[in-house]
């Protein structure tokens, strides 16, 4: 007879209350700056013990990177990006036209969460030395993610013929970086949408032999 495994509700509760420790955390960093925040304020805002936020994330420097991670990723899953369905969904498009259209469009939502954390890093880089530890050296992490897209893209119908992998990955890699982002979205007051428009628009021209829209994001979303 088979049975039901019955829901650990322990770990539930203490991935809800990692959760909500990381939400209050980065609306604090947001607000105050890493440096001006520290943990009993974390622990205020998320209603738990200052004690509880050290067991979970040990020092602030850590906590930090969890910010960083749950912002790229959308939640506090150990789930890499090119592991996450609208990535896969993305590169899953029969065509380079329809797979680009998807990745711009998943990339915006994970920029408009990973923007207002971006400036975060350099500051808390200054004030804390041991932050760049946290993020290992080697590869740039977004450019291997790019390169994958890129690598996905190769010989799918609508490609330009004279586009390599390692060009298509460079060109997904900067013209949807956070900084160009923040440029027009922050510094110079576009929407998201009209980032989006742009950015599909951009590399569609570089990286297609038709056109990947076909009008505003905001009738295609």
């Amino acid at each position: 007879m088979d049975t039901v495994k019955k829901p650990d509700k322990r770990a539930e509760r203490a991935r809800r209350t990692r959760e909500r420790i990381i939400e209050a955390a980065r609306e604090l960093f947001i607000e105050r700056g890493y440096g001006a925040t520290n943990l009993q304020e974390v622990a205020d805002r998320a209603g738990v013990a200052v004690q509880t936020v050290y067991y979970v994330f040990r020092n602030k420097r850590t906590l930090f990177k969890d910010v960083v991670d749950a912002s790229i990723a959308g939640d506090t899953e150990p789930v890499a990006t090119m592991d996450r369905e609208w990535f896969r969904s993305a590169c899953a498009e029969p065509t380079a036209a329809g797979q680009l259209r998807a990745h711009v469009h998943g990339t915006r939502r994970v920029l408009e969460r990973v923007a207002p954390v971006m400036p975060l890093i350099a500051a808390a880089s200054a004030t804390d030395p041991e932050i760049a530890a946290q993020w290992p050296d080697g590869e740039e992490p977004r450019y291997t993610v790019q390169h994958a897209a890129a690598r996905a893209l190769a010989d799918k119908p609508g490609l330009r013929p004279d586009i390599t992998v390692a060009m298509a990955a460079d060109l997904l890699f900067g013209l949807l970086s956070p900084q160009l982002y923040l440029l027009f979205v922050r510094d110079r007051g576009w929407s998201p949408d009209q980032w989006q428009d742009w950015a599909l628009s951009t590399l569609s021209a570089q990286l297609c032999t038709a056109p990947a829209g076909d009008g505003p994001t905001s009738r295609r979303h």
